[in-house]
């Protein structure tokens, strides 16, 4: 079943690609990347409603919205930031060079999250493997740039 789940988390790489030649189109229409990722947003925050009307989960309780870390509300900003970074990034790099470096510093960030077991992730220290996987991902970042 782990395949499938692998299958699944390239499905969304795809998603994330298209995603952000989309929204760099958009920035060409509306003429402002600022403006293209406020309606990218806003259609991610609509398609969550429909998704909240459709399934009508139980609200979260006080305790539930208070009781978490600082640090797991800033899913959103950072998604947001995400977004706007493509917006100005894809234009100036394309969208193979500017995926290819996000993946990078995906991979950087995961792998000290990992290590570390930060926030609540279980820990999973760094390998020869690990550190070989990041290193072919940086090169392939250069070769998507520069060959």
């Amino acid at each position: 079943m782990q395949w499938w789940f692998v299958g699944a988390a390239a499905l969304a790489g795809c998603f994330i690609a298209i995603q952000a030649a989309a929204n760099s189109a958009l920035r060409d229409s509306l003429a402002s990347p600022w403006y293209a990722a406020f309606f990218s947003i806003t259609g991610t925050m609509a398609c969550a409603i429909l998704f909240l009307v459709c399934t009508r989960p139980p609200l979260p309780t006080g305790d539930m919205l208070r009781g978490g870390a600082w640090w797991t509300w800033i899913g959103g900003p950072l998604g947001a930031a995400f977004v706007l970074s493509g917006t100005l990034l894809v234009p100036r790099l394309g969208t193979a060079t500017f995926l290819a470096a996000v993946v990078a510093g995906q991979l950087s960030c995961s792998l000290a999250i990992d290590h570390y077991g930060l926030m609540n992730i279980t820990q999973h220290s760094i390998s020869f493997g690990r550190l070989l996987g990041a290193t072919l991902i940086f090169a392939g970042v250069l070769a998507v740039k520069y060959l």
